[in-house]
């Protein structure tokens, strides 16, 4: 079966398609700038075929949009398919299941519905993902749709884990609760640690999803007992932009002395905050090493603030998970930052990590970096949460 993966914005589309017998990538892409003047990336994995590279494609809506992704895949010169048929089904991700969702599931009229009523969980996000859903079931009908949740791995989650300190009715009646991200991600490096480890049960890892979002995951004998986002993706260690978690005493101080609203108020706390609000240089934390190479003592602050609260979280979730088996850094930051590896590691030797500097310097896409006598093994897998998507949709779809 060949499934395509959509990953779709409020004005991109990200996609992937993928040959499951292998797991084989045949292409990917991007089309960004939707409803405005169109920008389509095609990236064929197939020798002899010629990629398009950001070229001017008019979309003014998702629709238009996955028929040039479809368009593409099924080109006669430069597509990877003879035409629609090949591929067997559709995997969408959705940010905010709530909780209704605990797992992947068929796309169908009901569930639809029931993604609608997350909208208020994730306002920017869950009504684009519907976007891409929709817009394939118009050029795809009757192929079959699958949703696979940000939120669902972290459902397993305990009570006292969940459960926000704050009247309870607000549970009952408003589903305020902590639900955490990038799930996909954690549940694809925690599982791929778990082989490597050799140990598939009683394995304790703290997986590290490092990057301009990021958030770390207590992962016990393969599921989510912990996480550090919470009802939103605001909240845990600092961000590219975002601040993690802050006294909320901060917003009524702010607001007060500055007239702010609301609106105001977590328009600072998620785009002018993180790295960014503490360096005043940038979000990315190849620009900010390079400024604290160059002195910068604020830019030196932002990276020592983010190592800090990384490793803090860390030392949690051993002692939530009674020790630790493994920590896995993936995604941007985790997988490309060796210096914020070694930053988060240093001071960790009293719970087993042997960081090794020779190992912690090269780059694969997954390699062990701690010694070979390090009672905790630190592992740097590459996130894969297309495959993971795909795996999920083809293992629906055929029962």
């Amino acid at each position: 079966m060949k499934v395509l993966v959509i990953n779709a914005g409020s004005s991109s589309l990200k996609y992937q398609l993928i040959d499951m017998e292998g797991e084989r990538l045949l292409a990917k892409g991007l089309c960004e700038r939707i409803g405005i003047d169109g920008k389509f990336t095609y990236k064929p994995q197939v020798e002899g075929k010629e990629k398009q590279d950001a070229v001017d494609y008019a979309m003014p809506s998702h629709v238009e949009a996955i028929q040039a992704v479809l368009n593409a895949l099924a080109d006669p010169k430069n597509g990877v398919v003879a035409s629609m048929d090949e591929i067997g089904a559709v995997g969408h991700r959705v940010v905010h299941g709530g909780k209704a969702f605990t797992e992947s599931c068929l796309i169908d009229g009901e569930k639809i519905e029931a993604i609608k009523k997350n909208f208020p969980l994730a306002p920017l996000h869950n009504p684009a993902n519907l976007l891409g859903i929709e817009a394939c079931q118009k050029a795809m009908p009757g192929k079959p749709q699958v949703a696979v949740f940000d939120t669902a791995f972290h459902m397993t989650m305990p009570a006292a884990a969940y459960t926000y300190a704050i009247p309870y009715e607000y549970y009952e009646k408003d589903d305020v609760r902590r639900y955490g991200f990038h799930g996909t991600s954690h549940r694809y490096v925690s599982s791929r640690c778990i082989e490597l480890l050799g140990k598939p049960e009683h394995s304790r890892i703290i997986s590290c999803h490092l990057g301009n979002g990021s958030s770390l995951a207590a992962v016990q004998d393969g599921k989510s007992v912990d996480t550090s986002m919470g009802l939103g993706p605001l909240a845990g260690v600092p961000m590219g932009t975002r601040c993690g978690d802050i006294d909320a005493t901060i917003l009524e101080y702010l607001m007060n002395r500055y007239g702010w609203d609301m609106k105001e108020m977590m328009n600072v706390l998620n785009k002018k905050s993180g790295v960014l609000g503490v360096s005043g240089v940038s979000s990315d934390f190849r620009d900010l090493e390079s400024a604290a190479a160059e002195g910068n003592e604020r830019a030196r602050l932002a990276l020592d603030k983010f190592s800090y609260e990384v490793k803090k979280l860390v030392g949690a979730y051993a002692a939530a998970m009674g020790g630790v088996d493994a920590i896995v850094f993936t995604a941007g930051v985790g997988e490309n930052a060796p210096t914020t590896r070694a930053a988060i590691c240093q001071g960790l030797e009293y719970m087993g990590v042997k960081l090794c500097e020779t190992r912690n310097s090269e780059r694969a896409d997954e390699h062990l970096i701690s010694t070979d006598d390090s009672p905790v093994k630190v592992f740097v897998i590459a996130t894969n949460e297309e495959l993971m998507i795909a795996r999920d949709t083809k293992a629906i779809v055929e029962g």
